[in-house]
């Protein structure tokens, strides 16, 4: 079931994603060679904690941590692991989500590790830009498959990446996985109308080639995540979004000037 949201709930969602957002902002100082995913999960998990709000993915599905954390061709689903350093040249995912007073959040960003090739600063823009082309389709009357098709437009068919199909948005509130899907590919005007008070993640996982993905298993543990299928570099940008008569309004906007026309 899709529930449409009120202003006092998109509202909630929004002061939700600022927690969130500033997780991320934070990490762009944190993130450097030689940390540890251990420290970037808790630096994430105190700085919700001090800020009232809890991380929505302890305890979902048997998962023990507040992030996500997916380094270099791992897709997502990576878990923060003690011991692993990041190194020079790593571009590594960090996805979370936050409620805070029962409300959620959600949001990924994809992260240089110190100096990194040409080619992944390439991938991380064209993957970012794709993640904006996606939720400039999210208006009232639009369908599903307008957002797909832009996003795999540009990041299959213009810039010749790989575009993930196995994982996509999704709606969100009042938990954190809610109808409706969000494809990250797909047929313009094909699909479920957008209406007016759904809250829905955009999400597209980009990668320098196949979009096939394997699943891998954390070393010591049964936890299994994904990666690229033939290893080639991969990145995702997510963010929360409302869909509203002004357009779509991103709940977990880390800057306020890059996304004033969404604010």
């Amino acid at each position: 079931m899709i529930t449409l949201k009120s202003a006092r709930e998109i509202e909630g969602m929004r002061k939700s994603g600022a927690v969130l957002a500033g997780v991320h902002l934070g990490l762009r100082d944190l993130i450097k060679p030689g940390i540890s995913t251990w420290a970037i999960e808790k630096f994430a998990r105190e700085f919700i904690e001090a800020h009232g709000a809890t991380a929505s993915e302890i305890g979902f599905d048997g998962y023990k941590y507040a992030t996500c954390i997916s380094i270099n061709d791992e897709v997502a689903h990576g878990i923060p692991r003690r011991g692993l350093d990041l190194k020079n040249g790593d571009i590594v995912k960090v996805d979370m989500c936050v409620n805070l007073d029962g409300y959620e959040s959600d949001s990924c960003w994809t992260y240089a590790v110190g100096e990194i090739s040409p080619e992944n600063q390439q991938l991380m823009a064209v993957t970012k830009k794709a993640l904006y082309l996606g939720i400039d389709q999210a208006v009232i009357g639009n369908r599903i498959g307008d957002i797909g098709y832009a996003i795999q437009q540009y990041t299959e068919v213009e810039n010749n990446y790989g575009d993930v199909r196995e994982l996509i948005g999704h709606g969100i509130q009042p938990t954190i996985h809610e109808a409706p899907n969000v494809p990250h590919y797909g047929e313009a005007g094909k699909g479920l109308r957008l209406r007016e008070g759904m809250t829905i993640t955009i999400e597209p996982m980009i990668t320098r080639g196949t979009w096939h993905l394997t699943t891998r298993v954390v070393p010591h543990d049964t936890w299994e995540y994904y990666a690229t299928e033939d290893g080639s570099m991969a990145a995702q940008y997510e963010h929360t979004l409302a869909i509203t008569k002004a357009g779509p309004k991103i709940l977990t906007s880390q800057d306020p000037e890059f996304d004033a026309k969404y604010l």
